[in-house]
């Protein structure tokens, strides 16, 4: 069965705002050995639109540092994209499936498909998944920020009682970051 991954960047305050990040070539390069290790995607509409088109083009561009290309090379070769949405009407990505409903039902027929992991993003989805019990492992990345605004993670997740995670990984970065991978 594979697994089901939510990675984040959060500050000391909770906010995961990814323009609140310390979004240096250590954080690409661990975000991209993570996504080399899926093979689809699950976001929400806000998440699928800001990750797609950026990183298939920065994956492209000889001007981006290479963290950045390297990042949006690992992006750009996940099989499937699987975006949760009432309002998307189309897709930017022919990897794309759009799904209106059924979270629960999509999210466990995707763990019994042979591949890769899945990773998830965001906070909407994440949120509703963590309630339905359905994630696997967590990576947070502590950014040693105190943003004082932005949208928070904490608010959105209603984790199950009694959901206890043993700390799998922790990886100290150069910028002060701190990658933690938590497994059920």
């Amino acid at each position: 069965m594979r697994k089901l991954i939510y990675g984040v960047n959060i500050t000391l305050d909770g906010c995961c705002d990814h323009t609140k990040v310390i979004a240096d070539a250590e954080l690409h390069d661990y975000y991209a050995r993570l996504l080399r290790r899926t093979s689809t995607f699950v976001y929400g509409r806000i998440t699928y639109q800001m990750m797609v088109p950026y990183w298939p083009e920065a994956a492209k561009d000889s001007s981006e540092p290479k963290a950045i290309q390297d990042f949006g090379k690992a992006f750009d070769a996940v099989h499937e994209i699987v975006v949760f949405s009432r309002t998307l009407d189309e897709a930017e990505d022919k990897r794309t499936r759009i799904v209106r409903t059924g979270l629960r039902d999509e999210i466990l027929r995707l763990k019994q498909q042979a591949g890769k992991d899945i990773m998830v993003g965001g906070v909407d989805i994440p949120s509703q998944l963590m309630e339905l019990d359905l994630i696997d492992e967590y990576h947070f990345v502590v950014q040693p920020i105190i943003a004082g605004e932005g949208r928070r993670l904490s608010p959105a997740m209603a984790a199950p009682e009694g959901l206890r995670l043993k700390l799998a990984e922790s990886k100290t970065f150069k910028s002060g970051c701190v990658a933690l991978r938590y497994t059920r």
